[in-house]
């Protein structure tokens, strides 16, 4: 069996492997060529990739016999019966053993770019290679693998010959390997491509895999959100709504939605999940009715706009004993501030996305909450006007303007960065008050 390069034997070996999925395992490459092959296993099974960095200790004058191997966190596995037959002082071997410990180090702080190793206790491993040779750091890794809690080791590699694959079944729970050609000589003659791995592309992977964690992470988490269709009691009327809780939140954010659109609104929900990511609940819903929203008029009524959203903040209240925030967009940032002027709402921080807060008239002294402006560079008349509604402002405010963003925040990443800064001030004075 051939492979094309060790993306392809990792894809490869990742298929046969798939019955470990249901175990939660930790993928742990050795470097620098198993790397690679681990990045599409991990990718695969969905599971964390880590590099295992281990070093080999072999006697003096004799570096080819190992006596052990050591690895992170001080883990050390050490053949007692090597060290007595090889006759060498045991200041000898503590020198090779320190000097191992300092290479170790060195290259698991490259490789790891500052993040901490993975736990491995009680956790079902599989230990990747691009292929074996000897087997000698394959088994080395396993046996530091176990030493530092692993359940069940499973060492895999694309390739090795038959004689290894059978002495390493000593050393590891399970071995997974695709090919075990009589006629090997070298890993490399059974790839087309088998060109040095770079530690530049080993730390790449590594913080490709580490991102793509983070954001699995951040998936489940809202999974596990408490979400139900509300409907809104608004002073006898009833709104359509969606409330959505993550485990433990801190703080429910009310959004106001803008003249022309709906809680339905891409934009304020992809701000939404943002702010659900960092542990507040959000609640969207319509101030309008189907019927009102048919008269146009309706959508720059900011008065009856806040009235509602005051009444679905009491409403809100009676559900949960958490802070409430509001996020208002276009004309609804301007029902925000007016509500938020009203002493009974206690609300206590207020976002504007490309807002009309000048809307909101004489009632903008009378905001108390904390309030963040955000605004398009390229929109530049509401930018204008945020700036004269800011002037009116007397509580703690800021004005931030998105380079090269228009009124809609369609340009790459402009929508992210107004997501970022409306998690982080909801963050700062809903859910850290005393900061």
């Amino acid at each position: 069996m051939f492979f094309a390069h060790r993306e392809d034997a990792g894809r490869r070996l990742a298929a046969v492997l798939g019955h470990l999925k249901q175990e939660d395992p930790v993928v742990l490459g050795l470097p620098r060529g198993g790397v690679p092959v681990a990045f599409e296993v991990a990718r695969a099974l969905g599971a964390p990739l880590d590099v295992i960095v281990v070093r080999k200790l072999g006697v003096p004058y004799h570096r080819e016999l190992g006596f052990g191997a050591i690895g992170e966190g001080g883990v050390r596995v050490i053949s007692e019966e090597i060290v007595r037959s090889s006759g060498v002082a045991a200041k000898d071997l503590a020198a090779v053993e320190h000097a191992e410990e300092a290479e170790l180090v060195r290259q698991a702080d490259k490789f790891r770019a500052g993040r901490p190793r993975l736990r491995l206790d009680g956790r079902t491993v599989i230990v990747v290679d691009d292929g074996i040779a000897t087997g000698a750091t394959a088994a080395a890794a396993c046996q530091v693998v176990r030493a530092m809690g692993a359940a069940h080791v499973v060492l895999a590699a694309p390739v090795a010959p038959p004689d290894a694959v059978g002495w390493l079944r000593t050393a590891a729970d399970e071995v997974v390997c695709l090919s075990t050609p009589r006629g090997f000589s070298a890993v490399g003659q059974w790839y087309q491509d088998f060109s040095q791995t770079p530690d530049e592309e080993v730390v790449s992977l590594l913080q490709q895999a580490a991102r793509a964690e983070r954001t699995a992470q951040a998936q489940a988490e809202v999974q596990a959100e408490v979400q139900a269709e509300v409907e809104v009691d608004a002073g006898g009327v009833t709104l359509a709504g969606d409330l959505t809780l993550p485990s433990g939140a801190g703080a429910v954010v009310v959004f106001a939605h803008g003249s022309g659109s709906s809680r339905h609104s891409p934009r304020n929900r992809s701000v939404a999940a943002a702010l659900r990511q960092a542990g507040l609940g959000t609640l969207l819903f319509d101030l309008l009715t189907p019927a009102e929203e048919a008269h146009r008029a309706n959508v720059f009524d900011i008065e009856t706009l806040a009235r509602r959203l005051t009444d679905a903040t009491h409403w809100l209240r009676r559900r949960e004993s958490l802070p409430v925030g509001y996020f208002g967009a276009s004309t609804g940032a301007a029902a925000a501030l007016w509500a938020a002027a009203s002493a009974d709402t206690g609300v206590g921080a207020v976002v504007s996305r490309g807002g009309r807060p000048d809307l909101a008239g004489a009632r903008l002294a009378g905001v108390r909450a904390p309030t963040l402006l955000i605004v398009g560079g390229r929109d530049t008349t509401v930018l204008g006007l945020n700036r004269e509604a800011q002037a009116q402002l007397r509580c703690e405010n800021r004005l931030d303007v998105v380079p090269g963003a228009t009124h809609l925040f369609e340009e790459p990443g402009a929508l992210e960065e107004v997501a970022g800064l409306a998690r982080d001030w909801f963050t700062r004075y809903l859910t850290e008050p005393d900061r």
